[in-house]
């Protein structure tokens, strides 16, 4: 884990406010857009990248999410004029593409925990559309994001443990404390500036 020069986070948990730490979201769901292009087209620029979005946006279940994320991003809302699914909560095109982005495959990364790619994939979602999310989520999966990239996933019991203190009205200081010396070896861990 490093830090963000910008925000002094550890990378990405600085988003959606650190608009650095926000590219660095977005690259998450680019990166799988560019190897499925790749894979299916022989190319990481095909000239009907909206057709193929459009596609992948028909059949959501048939994709995996990153390639869902990133096919959503190539389509604009016909209410909002936004990305379609990031959107104002409320807007009824992003709300539903937001939904039908659970039903796209998720596949766990090797050497990761069962259920990481899970964990980074809802973190990720709320972490890009925010709206509608309580402060104290958006706090907890933003501040997440850089534990589950290295391939950690929080127990249970630490998750529930920091669910509890958000809602108790931790600052973001000491829910930041508890993540990085709970869910991350101690010669990594340090309290985030």
């Amino acid at each position: 884990m490093r830090r963000c020069g910008a925000c002094g986070h550890w990378e990405p948990a600085g988003a959606p406010g650190c608009d650095r730490c926000a590219r660095q979201v977005d690259e998450i769901v680019e990166e799988g857009w560019r190897a499925f292009l790749e894979r299916e087209f022989g190319t990481s620029r095909p000239p009907d990248e909206r057709l193929i979005a459009e596609m992948i946006a028909d059949e959501p279940d048939k994709h995996p999410w990153r390639v869902v994320d990133a096919a959503y991003d190539r389509l604009t809302c016909p209410d909002c004029g936004g990305r379609l699914s990031r959107g104002p909560a409320g807007c009824a095109p992003c709300d539903l593409a937001n939904g039908f982005r659970y039903s796209a495959i998720e596949i766990d990364r090797p050497a990761v925990p069962p259920g990481n790619e899970h964990a980074l994939r809802v973190n990720v979602a709320v972490t890009r559309r925010p709206y509608g999310i309580s402060e104290s989520e958006v706090l907890l999966r933003r501040l997440s994001l850089p534990i589950l990239l290295e391939g950690r996933l929080p127990t249970r019991a630490q998750a529930q443990a920091t669910k509890a203190l958000a809602n108790g009205g931790a600052t973001e200081a000491e829910l930041a404390a508890l993540i990085y010396r709970e869910w991350v070896t101690p010669s990594v861990a340090a309290t985030p500036g």
